[in-house]
């Protein structure tokens, strides 16, 4: 059963509610950045609308490919009702969606840096709901773990009453973190999309890390799907990080390293 919060007559899903104000941090935060960069035109509309419409369907279809053996996998309409609204294929669908949107619109300006400290909040406030209302964490000793109700959906431990990482808020944190971070070096890192590759970088090995504390199912060799998922990435983006390195592209010159913030 999808938690749900009722005031009065109206129902609202918990988990939808904070995706949604999520949406709603990242479009105020990608605006204003906008705003400061002095880059509100078409174009950055154009990107923002294939960012939301390719996180849509990216979330929707990230459960259709869970098995190397198709046939056990669902339809895609089987997917797009029951997707398991992976965060990982929302990220991917919105950056598709972004370059399809700029191909379309004939629009050729980098727009990942507009896109970083947003999607940071973004998904800071969107993580909220999943803290709320999907299975914590694998059971552990630490003396912060967390209680779930038992009505948790697909989640053994918390029906046993065990203590368990609190994934989510270790993301949360990671998120807010980097949000001050992006914020911080969006001054003193002026190459074009260099702030977008440093914050997928960090994610990414983020994300591979804290895949060990977190209750998803393991698939091969102790190691998740999303973990499958990011090793390559990891790999790819790690020669990215060091061709910019070599380029240069992160050393800040005197005048930026004084450049407000």
């Amino acid at each position: 059963m999808v938690p749900q919060w009722h005031l009065g007559p109206v129902t609202i899903p918990v988990h939808g509610l904070f995706v949604a104000l999520g949406v709603f941090a990242a479009m105020l935060v990608f605006v204003a950045e906008a705003r400061r960069r002095g880059a509100v035109n078409e174009q950055s509309v154009v990107a923002v609308a294939g960012a939301l419409v390719g996180g849509a369907i990216g979330m929707r279809l990230s459960g259709w490919a869970r098995h190397l053996d198709f046939s056990a996998n669902p339809s895609l309409a089987q997917a797009w009702e029951f997707g398991s609204r992976s965060i990982l294929g929302g990220l991917l669908g919105a950056y598709l969606g972004v370059l399809i949107a700029k191909r379309l619109g004939g629009y050729r300006g980098k727009t990942g840096d507009l896109f970083a400290p947003a999607v940071a909040l973004g998904m800071a406030v969107g993580r909220i709901g999943c803290h709320l209302t999907e299975a914590p964490g694998r059971p552990t000793t630490l003396p912060w773990g967390v209680h779930a109700p038992a009505t948790t959906p697909e989640c053994p431990g918390c029906l046993a009453g065990q203590a368990m990482h609190p994934s989510f808020l270790y993301e949360i944190a990671f998120q807010l973190a980097a949000f001050a971070v992006l914020l911080y070096l969006r001054n003193r890192i002026t190459r074009p999309g260099e702030l977008f590759v440093i914050y997928i970088a960090a994610y990414a090995v983020f994300r591979f890390l804290v895949e060990f504390t977190r209750a998803n199912e393991t698939v091969w060799l102790d190691l998740t799907r999303p973990q499958w998922f990011l090793l390559p990435s990891l790999l790819i983006i790690g020669v990215r990080l060091w061709y910019g390195y070599r380029r240069g592209y992160y050393r800040a010159s005197a005048r930026n390293e004084e450049a407000p913030v």
